[in-house]
């Protein structure tokens, strides 16, 4: 009884406000129940495996972003829930469920293995929850089965492998073999550099792969010392690149064989790697050298918040905080405003430590990709090896 008379007295204290408000010639902003409550944040993201070390760096940069803006997204609270996907797909659309039904998030963020955004992104597209992927480059979240709540803020899986190339035919690297874990974005780099290292006349001798995530490399690191490659290419991520690029160098082809690959082949492993690492080329989206005051400030500080160094992982979970934080700025809040808060999202230009990117009509970023080398522990900038590099986006069709 008590609680009806007090919503019925809050009911005709807003009434009167209204009215009054109305007679001296102000307009009041309509109230909405919802604006009172917090915006709900959902990780699904590895926090255990090859690439946990990846799910954190994310969380660290999206938290930073948020934090930066006094931890607020369009003025209101955050509240963050989290689920451990266990790099692990046929868990996929179970896990985004738990954050979509159980915990109803206003966004979900994730992940990092392709194979587990493709659940993801069938729960996304069946209940229309924002969803920024933060990570996984799988091609069909920005091609055929593309949304219009859907946003990557960080590659496709072919972008970076699409500016590797010509570099390697530049330096004289006109046969090469190519190694990857079989999965969907091993296959989707492949694409990448297929396309790129051919169109620049060079033959691919070899393709090859195990499954993910073994790490047995020694019988397939044999064939390559039998194929005499001029070069290799590759990708691997997390703690198997890091033992692949060992591997390599006790294998005796490091200083006989250069060794290409994504960027991810080296980023957040070059501890682990050690020396083996020191002259591997790679094409990225980001470089922990770019010497810019952006990136520079960005590292300080990350270094400061969180007693370690940041990794492209990280810059892509800073840059999905402040690509979430324009568009929440933008609709005040209001994160039910759909077709606004998309609309901010995708007119978004995010000043990232990475250098300024855009969002590409189908929802990926329209980047500069790097070419790097590794010296003393870090990927030194070379020069840039692709410039506001597009996904073709091929297949997507907005609903």
């Amino acid at each position: 009884m008590t609680s009806r008379l007090s919503s019925r007295r809050l009911i005709l204290s807003q009434s009167a406000a209204v009215i009054g408000a109305a007679s001296t010639g102000l307009l009041l902003p309509q109230i909405v129940r919802a604006q009172s409550s917090k915006v709900r944040v959902g990780f699904m993201l590895p926090y255990t495996g090859t690439f946990a070390q990846l799910g954190v760096a994310i969380e660290n940069g999206f938290r930073m972003a948020i934090n930066e803006q006094g931890g607020k997204l369009g003025g209101r609270e955050i509240e963050y829930f989290k689920v451990d996907d266990e790099s692990e797909p046929s868990k996929g659309i179970e896990n985004a469920s738990k954050l979509v039904q159980r915990d109803k998030v206003d966004v979900l963020v994730g992940t990092v293995h392709s194979g587990v955004q493709m659940g993801i992104q069938k729960v996304a597209r069946d209940s229309g929850v924002l969803s920024l992927i933060p990570n996984a480059g799988v091609h069909a979240a920005t091609r055929g089965l593309c949304a219009p709540n859907v946003f990557r803020t960080s590659f496709s899986n072919s972008q970076p492998t699409r500016a590797l190339g010509q570099a390697m035919m530049a330096k004289g690297h006109k046969k090469a073999v190519w190694i990857t874990w079989k999965y969907a974005a091993g296959d989707e780099a492949f694409e990448g550099f297929k396309e790129s290292y051919t169109a620049a006349g060079g033959t691919i001798v070899k393709e090859l792969g195990l499954p993910f995530p073994n790490v047995e490399f020694q019988a397939l690191l044999t064939e390559i010392a039998a194929l005499k490659p001029d070069a290799v290419a590759c990708f691997f991520a997390g703690g198997g690149a890091a033992k692949f690029i060992r591997d390599y160098a006790a294998a005796g082809l490091k200083g006989k064989i250069p060794l290409y690959g994504s960027g991810f082949l080296t980023e957040g492993v070059l501890d682990a790697a050690g020396p083996a690492a020191d002259g591997i080329v790679t094409t990225m989206h980001y470089s922990d050298s770019l010497d810019t005051p952006r990136n520079k400030k960005f590292r300080l500080d990350y270094a400061k918040a969180f007693r370690m160094q940041p990794d492209v992982y990280a810059v892509q979970g800073y840059d999905t905080g402040l690509l979430l934080i324009q568009g929440a700025n933008a609709v005040k809040g209001d994160m039910a405003s759909k077709p606004a808060l998309y609309k901010a999202l995708e007119s978004a230009v995010i000043d990232s430590p990475r250098g300024k990117w855009t969002m590409s009509k189908s929802h990926n970023p329209v980047q500069d990709i790097y070419l790097r080398v590794v010296e003393n522990k870090e990927n030194k900038v070379l020069g840039i090896a692709a410039k506001a590099l597009a996904d073709s986006g091929a297949g997507c069709k907005m609903a």
